[in-house]
């Protein structure tokens, strides 16, 4: 039975995650070439249904910039109706990937490519949102969005006060908003989300002076903007373009979704994520995406993140979030129907800019060398040179390449129980494709017993397997866990000292 103060402050905490889902569900139903009904249903779904299910009560689903991208080419090319099919069956793989409880699998992916495939996600998203801030609709992909631009920025700087320039204005004091409140909010408001601010602002604006610049539809009733899938569109799923962008969705939406369960598990000292069960609710959830017609969810670590700072304990926050959304579509979309959709690219400009996380990148740098960042950096350029699905082959293929030497050889743990505690001795190499059952033994040690591992005989550590033991070890750093590292010997792969000796910062 829940407390009545853990309920207090799960309703508080949803009405926090209400405030910063509202602007990405509209913005990033904008940024993916749909009407943001779709975007709201897709947070309604992501609120209520998949955090009912969820294996990670403290995350937040809904509607994710990282495939907005995808979503745009798509509907380019085969129309919005197509969404509905290709999101069933997407989200029937997920369900099938969760029972076959491969969920683990997704966080072997390299950190390099994943990052990389967000940054790259990132840059598309910036490219393809300026145009919207002066007004104008973005092309299909990076290139084509640069060389537009020159067209776009003569329609702005035309001969008087154009319709652009003043999308641009409103566009760049909403963005302004936003960056002010991000870094200069008072105390008594630390809660207020900087993109609710900043489409406030430029709401305000609009209305206050009736600027004649392209605001948000709302359809009259939610019903009516469900779109059933018609059966014609699933004859059409034996299509190479249309099973590859299922897979693509199906692989993204569930790496992303793994990648925010992760970084929320850092975040507090509750129950942890339970990855096979995240993956089926995902499943679930953006099949039924599917059937409304609207866009796929994962879970997102702005409003995870949100949540967990206003205190959420359970996932009736993020149940009530959804909630509180359709109250709003279903009561009140007078008010959605005065936003500016320039306002709304302020803040995905800003998404876009956070995706690109260079922080990652001067980690990973001065961690593990250059090889990961060159890894990054390639998965990176074709991420926005060509495409999401080339940018992130490319990336696995290097990350294979880099552990190809030592594809062969395996990691084996001794594990030896005293009085003193448990001692794990890792042996041989530990590269990707050993995360799963490296992550799976660590996740299954006993609490409240001493740690000690050791690396006297491990002769590799890629930084995939390195990046995995960081984070369990700030993981049980902050839960007051006593774990020691002991350093292997001087004569071993060049990387392994400092690496080890990095490791054994995270827990002094």
């Amino acid at each position: 039975m829940m407390s009545s103060s853990v309920l207090s402050r799960d309703f508080a905490s949803s009405l926090v995650v209400f405030l910063v889902a509202i602007p990405l569900c509209l913005g990033i139903a904008v940024a993916s070439g749909v009407p943001v009904a779709m975007g709201l249903i897709s947070g309604i779904v992501g609120g209520i249904v998949v955090g009912l299910l969820a294996g990670s009560p403290l995350q937040v689903s809904g509607p994710a910039a990282g495939l907005a991208v995808i979503v745009f080419g798509f509907v380019e090319q085969y129309g919005a109706a197509m969404l509905g099919p290709v999101l069933i069956v997407a989200g029937l793989l997920q369900v099938l990937a969760g029972f076959l409880k491969i969920g683990s699998w997704f966080r072997a992916i390299s950190p390099a490519v994943v990052h990389g495939m967000l940054a790259g996600i990132g840059i598309l998203i910036i490219l393809g949102q300026v145009h919207v801030l002066m007004g104008a609709r973005p092309a299909a992909g990076g290139i084509e969005n640069v060389t537009a631009m020159e067209q776009t920025l003569g329609r702005v700087w035309g001969s008087g006060l154009t319709r652009e320039s003043v999308a641009l204005l409103v566009g760049l004091i909403s963005l302004l908003a936003m960056i002010a409140w991000e870094k200069f909010r008072p105390k008594p408001f630390m809660l207020v989300p900087g993109a609710l601010v900043g489409v406030a602002a430029g709401t305000i604006l609009t209305v206050g002076m009736q600027l004649p610049i392209t605001r948000v539809e709302v359809p009259s009733s939610l019903i009516d903007s469900i779109s059933l899938p018609a059966l014609d569109g699933f004859a059409r799923m034996v299509e190479p373009g249309i099973i590859m962008t299922t897979l693509v969705i199906a692989v993204i939406a569930s790496a992303e979704t793994l990648l925010s369960s992760a970084a929320v598990d850092r975040m507090h000292d509750g129950v942890r994520t339970r990855f096979n069960k995240e993956l089926f609710a995902q499943g679930i959830g953006n099949a039924l995406c599917g059937l409304l017609g609207a866009l796929p969810i994962t879970g997102v670590i702005v409003r995870s993140s949100a949540n967990i700072q206003a205190g959420a304990r359970s996932r009736a926050s993020a149940v009530l979030h959804g909630v509180w959304i359709l109250g709003l579509v279903a009561f009140l979309p007078q008010l959605l129907a005065m936003v500016p959709l320039t306002a709304l690219a302020a803040v995905l400009l800003v998404t876009g800019w956070r995706l690109i996380s260079l922080h990652h990148v001067r980690h990973l740098f001065d961690h593990h060398g250059w090889v990961p960042v060159g890894i990054w950096t390639a998965t990176v350029a074709m991420v926005v040179l060509q495409d999401l699905l080339v940018g992130v082959a490319l990336g696995l293929a290097l990350s294979i390449l880099e552990i190809l030497p030592h594809l062969r050889r395996k990691l084996a743990i001794d594990r030896l129980e005293d009085e003193e505690g448990i001692h794990l001795d890792l042996v041989g190499v530990a590269t990707c494709k050993d995360v799963p059952a490296l992550l799976n033994m660590l996740e299954t040690l006993p609490e409240g017993r001493k740690i000690r591992i050791a690396g006297a005989r491990l002769h590799y550590l890629d930084h995939t397997s390195a990046e995995t033991l960081r984070e369990w070890l700030k993981r049980q750093k902050k839960s007051g866990r006593v774990v020691e590292i002991e350093h292997p010997p001087v004569g071993r792969h060049r990387r392994l000292k400092p690496i080890f000796e990095r490791l054994s910062e995270e827990v002094a």
